[in-house]
């Protein structure tokens, strides 16, 4: 099957019920890239965009810029540090 031919006309799609989620069948010249996507509403519109994984470390790093600081309650307790006891392996 040839890839599909990106486009920029507006085209009907088929909204369905899935379990109690509504979805709607993408023409494939529309098709998506990856299995996830990030969904808005802008107005009345719905915005539906790819979520693309880094492609490399320095991408992921630069996306962890981006986050928010952890919370004083998302930082792990401290821990006592018990010194090491010798054990016998034999």
């Amino acid at each position: 099957m040839p890839p599909p031919v990106p486009s920029d006309r507006a085209r009907e799609a088929k909204l369905f019920r899935n379990n109690r989620s509504q979805a709607v069948r993408i023409p494939a010249e529309f098709e998506l890239p990856g299995d996830r996507v990030l969904i808005h509403r802008e107005g009345s519109k719905l915005i539906i965009e790819p979520v693309l994984k880094p492609a490399n470390i320095r991408e992921l790093l630069a996306e962890w810029r981006n986050e928010e600081p952890l919370a004083a309650d998302d930082q792990l307790p401290d821990v006592e540090d018990m010194p090491a006891r010798p054990e016998s392996i034999f």
